[in-house]
């Protein structure tokens, strides 16, 4: 089989590489990938090496989001048996409640962390606990893409926000976990509204079912979601670029919002007015994915909804610095890798 690896830190030092099939051990499971989904996490972890670890035995292999088939059980295996179609969970061992972690230094790592197996390869072995079932109506290029950014915005949104119909959203720019949640509030009956530097994106955004778009580099978006909501603000925003841009996000929430921080391109720290805080009686949540259950419940809406992932462009595995060249160029949607 191939699999992309690397032994240091630097898109330079990928390597696709050649190695035989591996044996699933006492209750692993041995997945034929078909698809694998790139996240802005993956581009941080090989660049600047955002919570990676080489570890000391076996390749490194990058990537956490994968929809496949099992073709081999090991010992033991209860959930799965050969033929099944299954999704990664992208933190493995969180399966329900708050989750693994500690004060010093919070929640689970990822798939492809090095802590963890990567996904990035034609062949992964995983723990059977470590797989779900892959939507039945969706396939594996389409399926792939929940894993992390379906999740994150089903976990701001239902799991945390408690998202309810006629609620107000607002979506920043058209990425993956930005088009899932616009997706997903739809869905709920949720009036959906999408900032975007592109009136192009925008479109493409109102046709998947955007009540509104704001060109945020043509008007004051703030201003535009009070005047849009008659001063009611955003009941919940997916806080996607982080850093000071989380100051707007509170001046555009309604009283009594959600604000979900999520991203960080903006940074690594935020900034805001306590008196919006206060005085609105806002609830910030942290966004870490989410646990094996809501993924779960994200299959069955899914399924049952009909919502389709948006790929934006699928590469062959073998095009890996391609794909992360194009996640760094904006995608309307997800950019994946398929596998033969």
């Amino acid at each position: 089989m191939t699999y992309w690896t690397m032994t240091a830190t630097g898109r330079e030092h990928l390597k696709l590489a050649h190695g035989d099939v591996p044996v699933p051990g006492p209750r692993e499971v041995l997945v034929k990938v078909g698809a694998a989904a790139l996240n802005f996490r993956d581009r941080l972890a090989i660049d600047d090496g955002l919570t990676m670890v080489f570890p000391e035995t076996g390749p490194f292999v990058p990537g956490s989001d994968m929809a496949g088939t099992v073709v081999a059980v090991g010992a033991a295996v209860e959930r799965w048996q050969p033929g099944d179609r299954v999704i990664s969970v992208s933190l493995p061992g969180w399966i329900d409640g708050s989750g693994p972690g500690d004060a010093l230094l919070g929640g689970p790592e990822a798939l492809g962390s090095g802590y963890f197996p990567g996904v990035f390869s034609e062949y992964v072995v995983l723990d059977q606990e470590w797989v779900v079932s892959a939507p039945a109506n969706l396939t594996d290029a389409e399926a792939s893409a929940l894993p992390m950014a379906g999740l994150t915005a089903w976990t701001a949104l239902v799991e945390r926000g408690r998202l309810r119909a006629g609620q107000t959203v607002l979506v920043q720019g058209t990425g993956g976990v930005s088009l899932f949640g616009l997706q997903i509030a739809a869905a709920h009956g949720a009036k959906v509204i999408v900032t975007s530097g592109d009136d192009a994106k925008l479109a493409r955004a109102a046709a998947l079912g955007a009540d509104h778009g704001i060109n945020r580099n043509s008007r004051d978006w703030v201003q535009a979601v009070h005047e849009l909501t008659a001063g009611h603000g955003a009941d919940h925003i997916l806080e996607i670029v982080g850093g000071a841009h989380l100051a707007r996000s509170l001046e555009a929430a309604a009283v009594g919002g959600h604000v979900s921080l999520i991203g960080v391109l903006g940074g690594f720290e935020f900034a805001g007015k306590i008196s919006d805080l206060a005085r609105k009686k806002l609830t910030l949540h942290g966004i870490q994915v989410g646990h094996r259950r809501s993924l779960e419940e994200l299959v069955r809406a899914v399924d049952q909804a009909g919502i389709s992932p948006v790929i934006d462009t699928a590469y062959p595995h073998t095009e890996l610095p391609e794909a992360l060249d194009h996640m760094t160029r904006g995608p309307f949607g997800k950019v994946v890798l398929t596998f033969p």
